[in-house]
């Protein structure tokens, strides 16, 4: 290890550094803030530092924002938070307005949600048949780094092509790499007007699905353990759960029908 640490000109205690875990307080109050938001996204820090002190937890704003920020998720009102674009970033018009959705690749959709574990959290992306409400692609990552965007956009790319990709104005979908990518496959890019969660609206009722019916139902100790769990549902979500809006038909089998 020394001699290690010497060739790259490394400073050895720091090869020795754990970081710290989360607290179970800080835990504790991530969930709930989770919780908050899954059932109203359109919440900003400042009703949810309401709800939270009216629930007797005394935190204020600016640790509600800053676990925001960790957790990569805003409300309408405005604030520093993941979903803020980075200011140098090209922004594309929303496209969606008014606009009849006939078939499978017509429209996806894009977004990113946090999934908490016992002694932590992992960050869920996944891309959405907005027709058939069909899960085309998702990856689990850790971080909030770029590469797990490319890798699931990628990975639907492989399968199919889309007319539109929407998402909202956060820094991952105003990124130039994100930009490229849809470009180079011929796939126009939408985004939400700002402070407008319901233009995402059929991504954001995945996620309540999901959370309801699977990750807080489940107290995932591991990223293995959140990875098969998400896994198993969102197959299940694909091909066995029947949807009132599709008919009662599962969205693989309204997928499928339409192309």
């Amino acid at each position: 290890m020394k001699a290690q640490a010497e060739l790259l000109g490394l400073n050895r205690s720091s090869l020795y550094y754990k970081p710290v875990e989360p607290s179970e307080d800080e835990l504790a109050l991530k969930r709930r803030i989770d919780e908050i938001y899954t059932e109203c996204p359109f919440y900003g820090s400042r009703r949810i530092t309401a709800i939270l002190h009216r629930e007797g937890l005394q935190v204020n704003r600016k640790a509600v924002q800053r676990h925001m920020r960790e957790m990569g998720i805003a409300g309408i009102c405005p604030g520093p938070n993941l979903s803020r674009r980075n200011q140098e970033h090209q922004v594309f018009p929303y496209l969606l307005r008014g606009l009849q959705i006939t078939g499978p690749n017509h429209v996806w959709g894009i977004d990113i949600t946090y999934i908490r574990l016992q002694r932590g959290w992992l960050y869920l992306v996944a891309i959405l048949d907005w027709y058939s409400r069909y899960v085309v692609s998702w990856q689990l990552d850790q971080t909030l780094e770029m590469p797990f965007v490319l890798e699931a956009v990628q990975r639907a790319l492989s399968t199919a092509q889309p007319t539109i990709m929407n998402s909202d104005q956060g820094s991952h979908f105003t990124s130039p790499a994100y930009i490229r990518l849809l470009q180079a496959a011929g796939v126009q890019i939408s985004m939400d007007g700002k402070g407008r969660y319901t233009d995402n609206i059929f991504t954001e009722r995945l996620w309540r699905s999901l959370k309801y019916e699977e990750v807080y139902l489940n107290e995932y100790a591991s990223p293995r353990e959140a990875r098969e769990g998400i896994g198993r549902y969102l197959n299940l979500y694909n091909t066995q759960r029947v949807h009132q809006a599709l008919d009662y038909r599962t969205p693989a089998e309204v997928y499928a029908a339409g192309l």
